[in-house]
């Protein structure tokens, strides 16, 4: 099971781009855990310094930008 992490302060963003990765997942139909990291230390502690980030699996893929589901589902299948 994949491990997708929204990293953000839950701003329309960060709630946009969740979203996406739940529409990303179902899409693909496979199990994943979505998770919210709004901890402002932990976040900058990945290299997140633009937010909404997103991580897969523990490694942050992308940093300030609403990713739409079809980019997410590309880094889901790599």
């Amino acid at each position: 099971m994949k491990k997708i992490e929204i990293l953000g302060t839950g701003c329309a963003k960060c709630q946009r781009l969740e979203k996406n990765a739940k529409k990303a997942v179902d899409e693909l139909g496979m199990d994943a855990e979505i998770e919210e990291v709004q901890d402002l230390e932990e976040i900058s502690a990945r290299g997140v310094m633009s937010t909404p980030g997103i991580a897969i699996d523990g490694e942050t893929k992308a940093t300030g930008k609403v990713l739409n589901p079809d980019q997410i589902k590309k880094l889901l299948k790599e």
